[in-house]
C-alpha cells in the first residue's frame, strides 16, 4: 500500500510540479477570471467530440465559443476582456458547458468545477452562475490552533432554526454559533454544505463538489460564518463526500462528457447498489486532481479546518460493506476485496492536508475497523487523525431496546466503550444524526417516548418514565464522553433531548418542514425540563475543558460490579462513579479516592433529586480495594 502511495506521489512530483500545484487545479479548471479582465476556461471531457461555452454573455449561442482540444482529454478556451477592460462574463450571469457527445448529441452541462449553482423555484434542475463579485469576503480571524481535546457539535445549517423553513448561513452565524460556544463545544462539523440537488439526501448525494449550497445563502455568507466561528475559537470541519456522487446528469457529474465513465468506473462497478449513486475511479489521474483540488479549495478559499470523510467503508472495499460483517479478523482487511486505489487516494489526501495544512484535522467514518487507518502515512497507515467509534451508539440502542434495567451488563458496557486500538484516536458519541432520522429514534425518544409530549413540564408530575429518561440520558452521555474515546461528538439538539425525529420535506410527508428543524426554544422555557439536560451537557463539556480527559491516557477502570450495577474509573486525575441500578442507592460505598464532587447528575439544576451534599470532603484511607492501595466510603 505504501509503495502504491509513494509511486503516485512521485508521479505527481515529477509530472505535475508537486502536490501544492496539483491541488491548486481548481484555480485553472472551470471558468476563471484573469487579472487582465479576460476569462480562462478549462475542462476534462475525454469522451467529448467538441466542447463549447454558452450563457447569458453570448445570448446562449452554443457554438460561438469553442474550446481547443488539448492532450489527455483536456479542453481549454480563452475569452479576451471587453474593450473597456471588463470581464466578458459578468458576475451573476448563467453559464453552461456544451458537450458534443460521440453520438453527435448536444449536452448542456454544469462544469464539475462550478463554484456557485442556484435553482429557481419554478425549475427542477440547478443553474450554474458565474461567481465573481467585485469584492469577496475577506477573513479577519486566524484559524484556532490544533485542539488537544475535540468536542464536536455536528450541525446542519438548513435545520438550525425552530421555524419550519430552510435556515440560512446568517442565522447559523448569529443565532447558533453563540449557543455552541456557550455549550462548551470547541468544534463544529458542518453537514450538507457541498451542493446537493435533493435536500432530503441530508447532503450525501452531491451534485456540485466545488459549490457551497446556495439554499442557505451565498459563498460569502459561508465564509463569514466560518470567520465568526474562528473568532470564537471554534474549529470548523466539513463533512466531505468523496465516496460517491449523485446520478444526476443535468446538474451533476454523471455522464458529463456523454460517456458513463469520465469521473467514474464504467459498468456495474461504477454504481452503488444501495445508494443508487456513482462511484469514483480513484486510479484515474484526473479524478485524483479533481478530489485533491476539492479538499484544497475548501481549506484555502473558505477556511475550513479539516474534514470528516463520509462513507469510508464503502471506499475501502470492493463489496462496499454491503452484506458484510466485520469481526476484527485481519483477513477482513487485507486481500483482493480491498480497493487499494481508494485507500491510496485517502493516503494521498491525508498526506496532502498534513503536508500543506498541518493544523487541519481529518476524521474517518469507517464501521469496519480497518487497522492503522488512523496512523501516519509514513508508517503505512491511512493518515487520518480520528475515526468514529460507531459501535457505541449501536450498543446503547441495543441495551435500551432489548434489556430491562436490571439486566444491563456493566462489563459489556465497559468493553464496548474501551474496545479500541489505543494507538489510534476514536471519536465517542452516544448518538449522531443517524439516530435522529425518521425511522429511527433518538436516545431521549427511546427512553421517554410519548410522555415527552405531555410530561416534560415542571408543572406536571415527575413520572417514573420521565425521571428515568432524564437521569439515564445524562449518565449515558457522561460515561460515553469520559470513557469512550479521545474526542466526543453530539448532533445538534440531542444535547437537550430534542423531541421527535428528523425528516426533510419530501413527497412522502407532503413537503413538510415540521420535522426539519431544531426547537432550540425548548431550552429557554424555564417551565420545561429540557433545560436540565441542556445545563448538564454544558457543564459536562466545561469540566472536560478544565481537566482535559479526552487528551489524557485511557481510563483505569477499577470497578464494573454486575449486581450493584456500578462502574467506577479514573481518568485525568478525576474519578467517575456511575450507579446504573434502577432502584438501589448505596451509602458507605467503598472506592479509592479523596476528592470533592465536581459534577453530579443528581443535582437539582440538572433535573435530579439532590441527594448528595456537595460540601462534603472525601478522605481516603490505606485500605486496599479493587487493586488500588487506598479507598474511602462514598
Amino acid at each position: 500500500r505504501y509503495s502504491l502511495f509513494y509511486n503516485r506521489l512521485k508521479n505527481i512530483e515529477e509530472n505535475e510540479g508537486g502536490l501544492d500545484k496539483f491541488s491548486k487545479s481548481y484555480k485553472t479548471f472551470g471558468v476563471n477570471q484573469l487579472v487582465d479582465g479576460g476569462i480562462y476556461c478549462k475542462e476534462w471531457a475525454p469522451g467529448a467530440e467538441a466542447v463549447f461555452l454558452a450563457g447569458d454573455f453570448n445570448g446562449w449561442n452554443p457554438f460561438s465559443h469553442p474550446y481547443k482540444k488539448m492532450e489527455y482529454g483536456k479542453w481549454e478556451l480563452f475569452i479576451p476582456p471587453g474593450q473597456d477592460g471588463c470581464s466578458p462574463v459578468p458576475h451573476g450571469s448563467k453559464l453552461k458547458v456544451v458537450i458534443r457527445a460521440q453520438n453527435g448529441e448536444l449536452l448542456y452541462r454544469i462544469s464539475p468545477w462550478a463554484r456557485y449553482v442556484v435553482r429557481d423555484e419554478d425549475k427542477v434542475n440547478y443553474d450554474w452562475v458565474h461567481w465573481n463579485p467585485p469584492q469577496s469576503y475577506i477573513h479577519k480571524h486566524p484559524s484556532p490552533k490544533r485542539l488537544k481535546s475535540l468536542r464536536i457539535y455536528e450541525s446542519h445549517v438548513g435545520i438550525a432554526s425552530p421555524e419550519g423553513k430552510v435556515a440560512s448561513y446568517k442565522n447559523f452565524t448569529y443565532n447558533v454559533l453563540p449557543r455552541i460556544k456557550d455549550l462548551g463545544y470547541n468544534c463544529v462539523q458542518l453537514m450538507a454544505i457541498m451542493e446537493h440537488a435533493y435536500y432530503a439526501s441530508f447532503g450525501y448525494q452531491v451534485t456540485s463538489f466545488f459549490a457551497a449550497s446556495s439554499r442557505y445563502g451565498t459563498p460569502d455568507d459561508l465564509k463569514e460564518m466560518i470567520d465568526v466561528a474562528h473568532s470564537m475559537g471554534i474549529t470548523v470541519l466539513l463533512d466531505v463526500v468523496h465516496s460517491h456522487a449523485s446520478k444526476n446528469s443535468e446538474d451533476g457529474l454523471n455522464k458529463f462528457d456523454g460517456s458513463d465513465s469520465c469521473f467514474f468506473h464504467s459498468g456495474p462497478r461504477g454504481t452503488h447498489q444501495l445508494w443508487d449513486s456513482r462511484l469514483f475511479d480513484y486510479a484515474n489521474w484526473e479524478v485524483l486532481r479533481f478530489l485533491l483540488s476539492n479538499l484544497r479549495m475548501w481549506i484555502a478559499d473558505y477556511g475550513f479546518d479539516g474534514f470528516r470523510f463520509d462513507g469510508v467503508t464503502s471506499m475501502l472495499y470492493h463489496h462496499h460493506g454491503i452484506g458484510t460483517g466485520f469481526s476484527g479478523d485481519y483477513n477482513e482487511y487485507f486481500g483482493l476485496h480491498v480497493d487499494e486505489d481508494a485507500l491510496c487516494y485517502l493516503m494521498l489526501a491525508n498526506h496532502m492536508i498534513n503536508f500543506l495544512h498541518p493544523e487541519c484535522i481529518t476524521i474517518a467514518e469507517d464501521v469496519s475497523g480497518m487497522p492503522a487507518l488512523c496512523r501516519p502515512v509514513a508508517e503505512g497507515g491511512g493518515g487520518f487523525d480520528y475515526r468514529l467509534a460507531m459501535a457505541i451508539p449501536d450498543k446503547w440502542i441495543q441495551i435500551i431496546k432489548e434489556l430491562k434495567d436490571e439486566d444491563w451488563n456493566m462489563g459489556n458496557i465497559v468493553h464496548t466503550l474501551t474496545n479500541r486500538r489505543h494507538e489510534e484516536k476514536y471519536i465517542a458519541y452516544a448518538e449522531s444524526h443517524d439516530q435522529a432520522l425518521v425511522g429511527d429514534k433518538t436516545l431521549a425518544f427511546r427512553l421517554m417516548d410519548a410522555e415527552m409530549y405531555t410530561n416534560m413540564s415542571v408543572l406536571s408530575p415527575l413520572t417514573p418514565v420521565i425521571d428515568r429518561g432524564i437521569q439515564l440520558h445524562k449518565m449515558i452521555r457522561l460515561i460515553t464522553h469520559a470513557l469512550g474515546g479521545e474526542s466526543y461528538l453530539n448532533f445538534m439538539g440531542n444535547e437537550f433531548g430534542h423531541p421527535e425525529w428528523l425528516d426533510f420535506p419530501r413527497k412522502g410527508n407532503n413537503e413538510s418542514y415540521h420535522y426539519a428543524r431544531r426547537q432550540f426554544n425548548l431550552t429557554e422555557d424555564h417551565l420545561l425540563r429540557y433545560r436540565f439536560l441542556n445545563a448538564f451537557d454544558r457543564d459536562m463539556n466545561k469540566l472536560e475543558e478544565r481537566f482535559g480527559w479526552l487528551a489524557s491516557p485511557q481510563a483505569y477502570v477499577s470497578e464494573k460490579h454486575e449486581s450493584n450495577k456500578v462502574i467506577a474509573f479514573e481518568r485525568a486525575g478525576l474519578v467517575f462513579i456511575f450507579n446504573f441500578h434502577p432502584y438501589q442507592s448505596y451509602v458507605d460505598y467503598r472506592s479509592f479516592f479523596k476528592y470533592k464532587i465536581l459534577l453530579d447528575s443528581d443535582a437539582a439544576e440538572y433535573g435530579g433529586h439532590q441527594r448528595l451534599d456537595h460540601s462534603t470532603e472525601y478522605f481516603s484511607e490505606e485500605y486496599p480495594h479493587n487493586y488500588r492501595p487506598n479507598s474511602l466510603m462514598v
